[in-house]
């Protein structure tokens, strides 16, 4: 995964009214925490972040004390109609640590014949990685799978150096049955009383 870099401020006022006069003026505040530091309370460019949380677990590089510093997005909080970023909690990491995410699962592939539904048990799978090195995402085939298949979290093929950070016998997708439109059960039932 690549890293993306915000050009952050250092924020000194805080409250309501602070918050407001920096989303004016296209920031979202944010706090950075994390191996023990006392929270930092930043300014980001609202629009470059907008685009770098498009990416799942987006590894950000922010500048803290005149340092880069690694941070990944623990928390976004969005307006409930516009659904613009209101305010984001980041976590301070470390090249080489390991870090609990979940990742999107994605699906390839088609279901075997009968119109068979696929169930998203688990949208997102829990995994454990180096911060620097997160997957996108997990894919998995469903080809040819047939009601009542089920994929176990063991089941998933990881990256290297990614381990699961749920039970291996957790269920991540599974095949359900087609069922019958009540109105199509009762089409079939009055056309066998007209036949009978």
């Amino acid at each position: 995964m690549s890293e993306i870099r915000l050009a952050a401020e250092t924020r000194s006022e805080f409250g309501k009214g602070a918050a407001r006069r920096a989303r004016r003026a296209g920031f979202v505040p944010g706090v950075v925490y994390g191996h023990g530091h006392a929270p930092v309370h930043l300014n980001l460019p609202g629009h470059d972040l907008m685009m770098a949380l498009k990416t799942p677990n987006a590894l950000l590089v922010v500048p803290i004390e005149g340092k880069d510093e690694y941070v990944l997005p623990k928390a976004v909080q969005r307006e409930a109609i516009k659904r613009t970023i209101e305010h984001v909690d980041l976590l301070l990491v470390k090249r080489g640590e390991k870090v609990t995410v979940e990742v999107p699962v994605h699906t390839e592939g088609e279901l075997a014949p009968g119109g068979n539904l696929l169930e998203h048990v688990l949208q997102a799978l829990p995994i454990e990685a180096e911060a620097t090195h997160l997957p996108e995402a997990v894919t998995v085939s469903v080809e040819g799978l047939e009601a009542g298949a089920s994929i176990h979290a063991k089941d998933i093929v990881l990256p290297a150096n990614v381990s699961l950070a749920v039970e291996a016998d957790a269920v991540v997708l599974q095949v359900i049955a087609a069922q019958a439109a009540p109105a199509e059960e009762g089409a079939e039932e009055a056309a066998e009383g007209a036949e009978a």
